[in-house]
């Protein structure tokens, strides 16, 4: 597997963040259009891309929440290759481009109905969290965050 980072205009993620909403359709039932409506993927500038020879098959992203906090977005892996660590992989390979840019935490957003996403996310040391922002009222919504190394060459 390979790992390009890019932005929200690659082709690749486009055809796979429409493979995650339709994904979450079916999950969110009529809490979809909610969640979707923060999910707008235009002007994301760090979107990681995850091959598998030239076949993209997951990806991740992140954005300013506020300064020094970093938002996870649309997490996704292909179907057919879940359950092996590449999810884990892309988490790992955006939080150290984060880290790199001099952010010091990074919080999400999943769902009640995405238990396979709150168990990767608590493998790789977030804790669920006060819901934030948009989420603060909403029961389906599960908040997590996890703070990040220090960057070396990031003033403290």
């Amino acid at each position: 597997f390979h790992f390009n980072r890019t932005d929200s205009s690659d082709p690749d993620f486009q055809s796979l963040v429409v493979l995650l909403d339709k994904d979450l359709a079916i999950r969110d039932g009529d809490d979809h259009a909610f969640y979707n409506q923060f999910n707008n993927t235009a002007n994301i500038r760090h979107v990681m891309v995850c091959y598998d020879n030239s076949q993209p098959v997951a990806c991740g992203a992140f954005k300013e929440y506020e300064k020094g906090v970093a938002e996870i977005k649309r997490m996704f892996v292909l179907e057919e290759y879940r359950g092996k660590g590449i999810g884990h992989k892309v988490l790992n390979e955006v939080e150290q481009w984060a880290t790199e840019l001099g952010y010091r935490a990074c919080i999400l957003e999943t769902g009640k109905m995405q238990p396979e996403a709150i168990r990767l996310y608590q493998k790789a040391g977030y804790l669920v969290t006060k819901n934030y922002g948009q989420y603060e009222n909403v029961e389906n919504s599960v908040c997590m965050k996890k703070n990040l190394p220090v960057h070396p060459a990031t003033p403290v």
